[in-house]
This record gives structure tokens, sequence and C-alpha cells, in this order.
């Protein structure tokens, strides 16, 4: 399929877009895009729309889609991955991709948090972390078509925690071995420490030299294999061990010696070091051989031990159960504790001899089958998680873990994470909700500085209407035209205003378009200025003969409020900010050397202060989410990594440069955009002239709840020669609709009382199939979603507009639809 000739679903600006309308799906279970089913398209349209890393496994062999984002993830795997099913196109995830397909295929979801695994993405395998959710993709009929993947790469948080995890073990072993042996042994060098005490234990001297070849050699021959192998497990399965031996002394008497170890694991994923304690227990394992012979105490201790499973059966706060796994694998329950009828309602004698499938939740019935039958087979030691009936009705979520038995009886423990799971879904919502918030602590910055500007505006409006109103009483007509301009110029400026701030703070998609970004700042001047306050000097260094950049104007402008805001706070005694742009040309010896940014041409913007600095602690982390220096309460801590996220979608990226009592620059590059006759600078309205002007009998109805603007519109479409009707709400203008003879156009109001625009459209086109629609808004929450709210034949104008931008959009939808 060329690129030229692609289904509506593909078009649009980004790299996975255009690469899927170049592939040549002919070859795969696909087949050309013109064919793929309305599932498919929906699911590969959400993907490429996502700026969260998406991967699309379509068909039983799940051929890979995925977007831009994901792309940064998949590294130089990229774009060789495209089309191609996952077990081959990605050989390491081979095992994990076939668990996913088969149980997201059974009606099952997968996920996995923090999982580790070792990926070649850059040539050479590296260990990862990864948040991973594997979930179905239904058509219209409910069946399952796909695999949806959301990924999200958690290394460098992980890797944080593990250098947490080797200081805090450090501290922590080093506290409880208080005085016992100490010892450390290097595992790529096999270099032993060890402290005199240690030294001892096997019989040497404080000063004596003492190698890891030595301990082995002191080692018991009898004991020397038990020893290994202890060794061997801890660094192949990491855990920690504790072992009892014996060792030689040079004087040839024998002593018992307990060795504890625990393993720590590098950056790497590889255990780097074992940290140990030992201690001579000689003179305890002496005794110990006398009390062997002491059957009664053995038999006491069988017994307590009893008497402690048996009451931990009865007190445990965990679901306990004993599933009958034969014959023909019925699973039917044998045993059950107290916690089923306090966590779900369920006694004892409810429960037994009823297979446990009855309280699962049937979509977890697939996944749950398969999870017992590897149990079964000894290929998983993870735990699942599933839902189970309550008695009243509703569903629990348990994690379980489950072991077979000898006698053929599944026992498995489960804990409640109902909580847990909800509190995660809760914390998603917030993430999205913090994001909006970090727009609004911007706008907020502002408050007071607008207030002051849009008073200032309105008094020139009010001052400019006052003098025109005396002139007229007076008769003296010759200056009315001066107040006339003064009235409109302000009323202009408070529009921008307006119309700036809501920008700011609306909520919406990334509209990437070509952009002149030298007046783009130009117009933010005041704004920037007033956010800077008095102390603080602003210098404009915008470069001449700049490119065109193409990228979302909105949040370019929030990413530069941001930047000043920061910069500001950054220079609490006033100073310096300069805001510069330039053209950058990037070798590829260059951009190797920069963060995330490919050869090529950019237009670069930058903002730098004179304040601070920061620390290379800080500047490590800066563009990390949630992540700031400021007090609490005084700042999210997602602006850089929203600026980040945003200069990335816009195939640019974000370079930092700081030091401490030199201040900072942050750069945004952006990739030069060579449509150079696409971007318009904004101009004055024009006056009416004769184009605006109506056929003859063209009828537009205008229903508005505001008497000054819907008298302002009928006015000057009757002066066009339009046929105007109005209305002052919804139900009014429903009737009037419904009642001309003759009806072009239909120019409303959204927030009318009781039937509102939206309502009142789709009323009139039930009424007029095809009947064409101009609504008007104030909001900006409006104006954000009308990209999706709006349907052919129908468009939106955002409030305050000049008459005249009215007449030649009435005239525009008309003529053309």
């Amino acid at each position: 399929m060329s690129a030229l000739a692609h289904p509506d679903f593909l078009a649009g600006e980004g790299e996975l877009r255009a690469l899927i309308r170049a592939f040549d799906w002919t070859g795969t279970p696909l087949g050309p895009p013109g064919t793929w089913c309305n599932a498919l398209r929906m699911a590969v349209g959400l993907v490429l729309s996502s700026p969260v890393p998406l991967v699309l496994l379509w068909g039983v062999e799940g051929v890979l889609l995925y977007n831009d984002a994901f792309a940064v993830v998949a590294g130089g795997r990229h774009p060789c991955l495209l089309g191609r099913p996952a077990l081959e196109a990605w050989p390491e995830m081979a095992d994990l991709n076939r668990h996913v397909l088969s149980t997201v295929f059974a009606g099952g979801t997968v996920s996995f948090r923090d999982e580790p695994m070792v990926l070649t993405r850059h040539g050479a395998p590296e260990h990862v972390w990864m948040d991973l959710d594997y979930s179905p993709v239904r058509d219209a009929r409910g069946h399952i078509e796909g695999v949806l993947a959301v990924v999200r790469e958690t290394t460098a948080r992980m890797r944080g925690e593990l250098r947490l995890r080797d200081s805090e073990s450090r501290l922590k072993f080093t506290l409880k071995a208080g005085k016992l042996g100490a010892w450390e042994l290097e595992v790529a060098t096999l270099t032993l420490t060890a402290s005199a005490t240690c030294k001892a234990n096997f019989g040497r001297g404080p000063e004596a030299p003492f190698s890891y070849e030595d301990l082995l050699a002191a080692v018991h021959p009898e004991d020397l294999e038990r020893m290994r192998a202890a060794v061997a497990r801890t660094l192949t399965e990491r855990v920690d061990y504790d072992i009892d031996y014996r060792v030689v002394w040079p004087d040839g008497s024998v002593h018992w010696v307990s060795i504890q170890a625990r393993p720590i694991v590098g950056p790497e994923g590889q255990v780097a070091r074992l940290m140990g304690a030992s201690r001579d227990i000689t003179e305890r394992k002496q005794a110990e051989e006398g009390l062997r012979a002491l059957n009664e105490t053995l038999e006491a201790r069988v017994t307590e031990r009893t008497t402690e499973r048996d009451l931990m059966w009865r007190l445990s706060e965990d679901l306990m159960v004993v599933v009958r796994s034969s014959p023909k694998r019925d699973g039917r329950i044998v045993a059950a504790n107290p916690a089923w009828e306090r966590l779900l309602g369920w006694t004892e004698a409810e429960l037994v001899g009823t297979p446990v499938q009855d309280f699962l939740h049937p979509d977890d019935l697939a996944g749950s089958t398969q999870y017992v039958e590897e149990v079964r087979e000894g290929r998983t030691l993870r735990r699942m998680d599933n839902r189970y009936r309550h008695k009243d009705g509703r569903w629990r979520w348990i994690s379980w873990s489950v072991v077979e038995s000898h006698q053929s009886m599944l026992m498995a423990v489960g804990r409640d994470v109902t909580e847990e799971r909800e509190a995660r879904e809760a914390l998603t919502a917030a993430e999205s909700a913090l994001r909006q918030s970090q727009k609004m602590e911007a706008v907020g910055q502002l408050t007071g500085g607008i207030a002051h500007d849009f008073n200032n505006l309105l008094q020139g409006i009010v001052g400019s209407l006052g003098l025109l109103q005396k002139r007229l009483r007076q008769g003296r007509t010759s200056e009315l035209e001066r107040f006339v301009t003064g009235a409109m110029n302000s009323a202009h400026r408070a529009a921008a205003l307006t119309h700036r701030l809501l920008a700011f703070s609306r909520l919406q998609p990334l509209d990437p378009k070509p952009v002149k970004v030298n007046p783009l700042v130009v117009s933010m001047e005041d704004l920037l200025r007033r956010t800077l306050g008095e102390q603080m000097r602003l210098e404009l260094a915008l470069a001449d003969g700049l490119w065109l950049t193409k990228c979302d104007p909105n949040q370019l402008e929030t990413a530069l409020l941001n930047l000043v805001i920061n910069a500001r706070d950054a220079m609490p005694r006033g100073g310096m900010l300069t805001v510069e742009t330039a053209n950058v040309s990037l070798d590829a010896g260059t951009a190797a050397r920069m963060r995330d940014l490919a050869p090529g041409q950019y237009v670069s913007v930058s903002v730098s202060d004179t304040g601070t600095g920061m620390t290379p602690e800080v500047l490590e982390r800066a563009f990390e989410p949630f992540f700031t220096t400021k007090p609490l309460g005084q700042g999210t801590g997602l602006g850089l990594s929203m600026i980040y996220g945003f200069a990335r979608q816009s195939e640019g990226s974000v370079q930092l440069y700081s030091e401490p009592g030199q201040g900072t620059t942050v750069r945004l590059y952006l990739p030069r955009c060579r449509n150079e006759g696409v971007a318009e600078d904004a101009q004055a309205p024009r006056g009416l002239t004769d184009a605006h002007t109506a056929e003859v009998g063209e009828t537009v109805l205008v229903v508005e709840d505001e008497q000054v603007i819907r008298g302002l519109i009928v006015e000057v479409l009757r002066e066009l020669g339009y046929r105007a009707l109005e209305a002052s709400d919804g139900l009014e203008g429903l009737r009037l609709l419904r009642g001309a003879p003759r009806l072009d156009l239909l120019v409303t109001d959204m927030g009318l009382p009781g039937l509102n625009g939206r309502q009142l459209a789709d009323a009139g086109r039930a009424a007029r199939p095809g009947l064409k629609v101009l609504f008007m808004t104030g909001y900006a929450e409006n104006a954000a979603v009308s990209s999706g709210f709006l349907e052919p034949g129908m468009a939106m104008m955002t409030k305050p507009f000049a008459m005249e931008a009215l007449a030649t959009r009435i005239r525009d939808i008309i003529e053309r639809g």
C-alpha cells in the first residue's frame, strides 16, 4: 500500500503512522490495511494516538503494531519489529509472549510489576525492568481478536532501589552482626576481606593473611561440597544462606563454624558481592549431640509444631484451602480455614465438597486453570490473582500462592488484595489529574498580573465608550472615530488575553502544526514580564530568518510559561532571564553526544536564568515525574517532565545545562518544518465586503440567550441580506427550526438554558437531515473536544470573535459545508 492511498485511520503525523502506511502488509496474516476489520482499525487508531507506549499483538500469531512512544522503548529493535509475529520478532521474550497470547485469548489478563528481564535493544544484552499490562481486544460480537499491551519501563527506578537496598543491607547486616566475625567476598575477583574475629573462627591470628583459597582449604573435606553448593545457590538464586560446617585449624583440631551470607546484587542484575558473618559454634554442636538421645524432647517439639500449625490455620487472616486434584482433577474443596467466612462469608461446611470453580469469576477461569497446570508441572513459582465471589454477590480480588502435595492435593494460601487493586486504579486517575494541575499551577501564578491587566483594558473600553456617549449628546461627532478605535483596541487585547489564559488551562490533545516561533514568543512578552515581576529583567534574543517548526503551539506556550516560572523561582533576589531562538544543524557526531536527538535541522528555544543553578544530583533527576526541590505545596514536580514529553512527542528533545551558582539554561530542540507557506501570522479582522453577502432567500436561525450578542449577530446578518430568525432558548429555537420553510444554517450557543446547543442541533438534524450547524462557545473545554465532538457539516467558534470573522465563517459553511 502506498503512502498516498491509505485508510483514514492511518492519516496524520508521526513516524509509526508513516511506517505503517508504507509497509507491505500483503505478505502478513493481516493483509492490506484497506481490508482490515473495524476492530483492528479502531485498535490501531487508539494505539497510534496514545502518548503512552502501547503495543498491539493481533491474531493468534500476535502480529506486532505499535506507536511512537513504544519505538523509544524498543530502541535498536525498531523498526524491525513492525508487522512480525511476536514469537519470532523478539526471541528472548518468546516464552512470555506465548504465555500472554494463550492467557488473553482464553479471556484472561496478564500483569507484571517491575518484571526483570534481559533484552537486547542496542546490540548487547541489558538488564531491564518493566511494568506490563496485557488485556484482550474484542470485536463487535465480543470475540477476542488481539492483545493490547501497556508498557512502562521502570529500569531507572529499580536500579536506584537496588543501590538503596545495598546500602540498607550493609547497615542492617553490620548492626545484626555485632560481635560476630564479619567478612565480605567480591565475586568477580574472589577477593575475601575478613575481620579479626572471623579469622579467629578459622584458627588464624588477627594479622595473618586469609584469602578465599585459605578458607576453602580450612573446610573439612566431608563438608566442602555442601559448602560449595550453598554458595552456588546463593549466586544463582540470590537467596541468603545459613550453614554450619566443620573447619580444621592449623593445629589439626576440628571446630564447628556457623556462616551466614547475603548476596548483594549489582546494577547489572548479577550478584556482585557476598556479605556475611561467622561464629564459632563448637560448644553448641557438642551440646546438641547429647540432646539427640532425648526422644522425649523431640516428640514434644513435634507436638508443639503441630499445635502451631493448627493455631495458624484457625487464626490466619489469609484464606487457606486444600483442594483435591484427582481423580479427574475435579477441584473439590477438602478443607478451608475460618478466614473464608471472615473475608467471603462462606463457612467450611458450605465449602467442603464444592468445586472451587463455583466461586471463581467466569472471566478468570481459563487463566486460573492454566496457572494450576503450571503448578502441577513445576513450571511456576509466581502468584496468581483472580476474583472470588462473596456470599453477598460481590467479587473480591485474591492473590494466591499454590503448591501440590504428594497426596494429589493442592494447598493454597490467598491474600485479599481488592483494596490494593482499587488504590492502584485510583492512582492512575490521580496521575492524569496531577498533570492537569501542573497547568493550573502555572495559571495560578498569573492571576494577580492578569487581573491588573484586565482591569486596565476594561478601563480603556469603559472610558472610551463613556466619552463617545458624551460627545454624541453634545453633537460633537468629529472625534468619534478615535474613541471607537480605542475601545475596539482594548476589547481585542482583552480577548487575546482571555484566549491565552484558556489555552494554558484547557485539556487538549497535541495538535501539531507549522509554527513561527518568533511571533509566538513576542506575543507572550507582556505575559512573561508580568510573571517575572519588577525585580527581574527579561531579554528576548530572537534569531533572524528563523525556520518554521512543527509542534502544538499551545503546548509550546505552556512549556515557555513553565520554564519562565521555574527561572523566576530560582532567582529569589532578582536577575536576568533570556529567551533565545536559533537555527541549529546537528551532525551525527554532535547528536550522539546529546540526549535523545537524531542528526538533522532543528529550531532551538532556550530559557536561561542567572539563578541558583542545580547540583549534579538534582540535574540528573530533573526530568523525573514528581521530582521537585520546591517546598511542599509549591510545585507538583511535573513541569520539566511534561516539557520533555511534549518535546519527544514533537520529535525533538530537551537539553539541560546548569551549575550551582551559575544559573540554568533549558534548551528545547524542535524539528525544522519545510512547509514554508503553511504557517500564517495573526491579522487584524478585515471589514465586511460583498464577499460576505447572502444569496437570495438564504435563511439563518440564531439561538443565543444573551440578548445583546443575539441582537448584534442578527443585525449583521440582516445587513448582509440574510433572512435572520432569532430565539432566546433551545425550545423556542426548535419550534422555529421545525416551522421554517427554508433553513440554510443553525447558529447556536452551546450553553443554552434547558435544551443545550448540542441537543438542539441533534433534534434539528432529526427534523432536517444534513442541517449545517455553527456552535458558539466561551468555554475552553468545549473547544478542546471539538475534534471529536463535531460531525460533518458542523463547526465551532470560540467567543469573543469579530463580526467580520463570524460573517466569513457563516459564508464558508453555507457554501462548502
